[in-house]
């Protein structure tokens, strides 16, 4: 395939400040040099340590005022990442120069691998800090404020694997009702459930299951108007379905929803815009909203309606940065592309797993640009169980490996030295469980092994990596403390690091052996129940345990070294509470409702039998019911009349429900959706799931910053009964 680069040269400008670019260009300019110098001026430890304190109290007091609404809050924001990487930056070199010589092998081996995850982490902490130095925030545009014949064809493509046929019919019913010219809108289902390879296979059972797929989703295509496709071979999974259906569509303009991924009815109002003014632009990518807890939120949090999502830092933040930087990549889902340009590199790529990411890469290579709309219009699924969790993340790491060898992002020519500088960001990243199990275990070389990680003095300690921990712990906490509380992160990586580890290795040893894996989406728990991957946290907590037991010895054992052991010991102590907290996790709680219910406030006025009608306001619903509160002194009979305005339809609509609780003292009224037509199930698709302010209202609600000993205190408080839960469920699942 013919790949033709764009000259970058006559693409319009972007949107971003010209005088912000220039000055920043040069202000990283000036900011290498005194980097140089910085890193390099030699300070007897007492001098470094003042000059640490002085330098956290005025990044300390920096960020706090870029926190704040005023004009030079970049300003500050751009003087506190400065001054703080410089201490950071001043820490690795320290490091490296001044703290890894010893006479024994293995001390010396376990040094640098110490050293070695502290450098990864460095350079993602900096990545990090120079990638989200100013998120963009783009101006809305509205297709309404261009002419009919401007507009583009869209095909509207929902590729599918083995979900249920309800959860594809919700998303199809959403996609009906997106707010476009009908002659220029296709809906196309793309099922890899129903291929022939699939009906045809050996295992008989299997193959009748398919083709019972094939037949119903065929039906349901029909009566929606929607249009079906399948393929001979599921060659290349996600990508090679979508490209398949490429071949049998023509719109300018492909929509990319995944079967679980439900769009707002303002979702192409909001990203087609981004089509027309710019012809170079292949994306628009929005966020991934999920409209339930993921099994970390739910089982250790219980804070999903009140703490950021794992997403939030993802979508609210990161991808903004890499906007500014030209480097917004394809998510997979909830994005527009122009056929035009996947023409020019053959379609979705599908040498790696992340499909999405590889595209995209392939398209700003050749010149192309992408645009970030940072506005929540597409509501997914999150993996229910941990074991699920476990095999999207797997996925997704994989992918990101396989493009950082197959792609070497950082040689491609095409891409300017700051994408290079947002792949590797993104990319990097995912190596993460290396340096996780580096600080994981390393206190152990020392407690239990007596091996040396560092020389260095308490004084050096205190001068060198106390302050780098600080500076670094408060510049992410001015970056995403909004979308990330703290601690957070240090819990996501714990739990994934030994699971993704082990498949990084498969990446190094193969680079093409890894196959795309459908997440598991919309299931069920009827009981509680500890996973099946929790032994590898037992043996990590029996280690870390044995190290404490081995770090009070020490400590009494060996007056000379005191302080070293208890600093060490203090690091061991902090990964044993976040690892037994984290058993909490591992027990799946019991979830028999097969739709979340989410926050709403809208008012509402229900229909007694008798014609008396009420006002009241919802608290909570899914396309399954809803839960309300009532001004009623009277019991409601079995079915009544719920009327409300709905943002996504743009008009007030009535839905029959059945009572199926009430309290007259409390208001507390909930009820579950009478449907008997495809009307009234668009109704229901349209009023719970198509208004993009219902999920924007409830992102920012949640979108807040607290203290660190506010999460910290959260920790200790689930730190000590998981362990105790999880004994009596073994027990129990082993005597029943």
């Amino acid at each position: 395939m013919n790949k033709t680069r764009v000259d970058s040269s006559s693409l319009p400008k972007s949107n971003t400040n010209v005088l912000v670019s220039v000055i920043l260009k040069i202000g990283l300019l000036i900011c290498c040099i005194l980097f140089f110098f910085a890193a390099f001026v030699p300070l007897d430890s007492f001098s470094q340590l003042c000059i640490s304190i002085g330098i956290i109290a005025i990044v300390y007091a920096a960020s706090s005022e870029s926190l704040q609404h005023h004009k030079l809050r970049y300003f500050f924001r751009i003087f506190a990442l400065i001054l703080g990487s410089i201490l950071s930056v001043r820490y690795l070199v320290w490091r490296g120069f001044h703290t890894l010589e010893t006479t024994e092998i293995i001390s010396l081996v376990c040094m640098w691998i110490l050293f070695i995850a502290e450098i990864y982490a460095g350079i993602i902490h900096l990545l990090g800090c120079f990638i989200n130095v100013f998120p963009l925030n783009r101006p809305e545009l509205l297709l309404k404020d261009y002419s009919a014949d401007k507009i583009p064809t869209v095909d509207v493509m929902v590729p599918s694997y083995n979900e249920p046929e309800d959860l594809l019919e919700i998303t199809l019913r959403a996609a009906l009702l997106l707010e476009y010219p009908r002659e220029k809108l296709h809906i196309h289902l793309l099922d890899d459930g129903g291929t022939e390879q699939k009906i045809n296979q050996k295992d008989k059972q299997a193959a009748a299951q398919a083709l019972a797929r094939r037949h119903s989703l065929q039906r349901l295509c029909k009566k929606l108007g929607v249009q079906y496709h399948t393929r001979e071979k599921n060659l290349h999974a996600k990508a090679g379905n979508i490209n398949s259906a490429l071949g049998h569509t023509d719109s300018e303009l492909i929509v990319i929803l995944d079967a679980d991924h439900v769009p707002t009815t303002d979702f192409l109002e909001r990203t087609v815009p981004w089509m027309i003014v710019d012809e170079k632009v292949f994306l628009v990518q929005s966020p991934h909203f999920m409209a339930n807890p993921d099994p970390v939120e739910r089982n250790y949090f219980s804070a999903f309606t009140r703490m950021p999502s794992e997403n939030d830092m993802f979508y609210g933040v990161i991808q903004k940065g890499l906007d500014f930087w030209s480097s917004s990549f394809f998510c997979g889902s909830a994005a527009v592309l122009r056929r035009e340009c996947l023409d020019l590199v053959g379609g979705i790529a599908g040498d790696s797993i992340t499909e999405d990411a590889e595209t995209a890469l392939e398209l700003h290579s050749l010149g192309y640009k992408s645009v970030y709309v940072d506005k929540p219009m597409i509501s997914g699924l999150a993996p229910e169980t941990f074991a699920s969790f476990i095999q999207q993340r797997i996925r997704w790491a994989q992918g990101m490996a396989q493009i950082l060898i197959l792609k070497k992002p950082f040689l491609n020519k095409g891409l300017s030295w700051y994408q290079k500088c947002g792949y590797m960001s993104s990319i990097l990243f995912w190596l993460f469980p290396f340096a996780r199990l580096t600080f994981l275990l390393s206190p152990l070389g020392y407690l239990v092994f007596g091996l040396e990680l560092i020389q260095a003095s308490i004084l050096d300690v205190f001068a060198y990596t106390i302050p780098h921990v600080l500076i670094t712990f408060r510049q992410t906490n001015m970056l995403f403390g909004k979308n990330r509380w703290p601690l957070v992160s240090e819990l996501y990586e714990i739990l994934q690091c030994t699971f993704i580890f082990r498949a990084l290795i498969t990446v190094v040893k193969n680079p093409t052996q890894p196959s795309f894996v459908v997440t598991p989406k919309g299931e069920n728990l009827d009981e509680d129940y500890v996973s099946s991957l929790s032994s590898i946290f037992y043996w990590l907590l029996i280690l870390l345990g044995i190290g404490s037991v081995a770090g009070v010895y020490e400590f009494f054992a060996s007056p000379l070294t005191r302080e070293l052991t208890a600093i060490v010991f203090t690091w061991n102590s902090f990964n044993f509470i976040l690892c037994l907290g984290l058993l909490e996790v591992l027990i799946e709680k019991k979830q028999l409702r097969k739709h979340s219910r989410l926050p709403a406030y809208d008012k509402v006025k229900m229909s007694h039998a008798n014609g008396t009608v009420y006002a009241g306001h919802l608290v909570d619903m899914s396309v399954e019911g809803a839960r309300l509160n009532i001004d009623c002194n009277e019991t409601f009979s079995d079915k009544v009349i719920m009327s409300l305005y709905t943002n996504a339809l743009n008009e007030e609509i009535q839905l029959t429900c059945s009572v199926r609780y009430q309290n007259v003292h409390t208001g507390d009224v909930r009820v579950a959706f009478d449907v008997a037509n495809d009307n009234e199930k668009s109704k229901v698709v349209a009023l719970t799931l198509c208004d993009s302010s219902r999920w924007e209202s409830f992102q920012k609600r949640r979108t807040r910053q607290i203290s660190y000993f506010y999460g910290l205190r959260h920790v200790l408080s689930v730190s000590i009964t998981p362990i105790f839960k999880h004994i009596y469920m073994k027990f129990k699942q082993r005597y029943q």
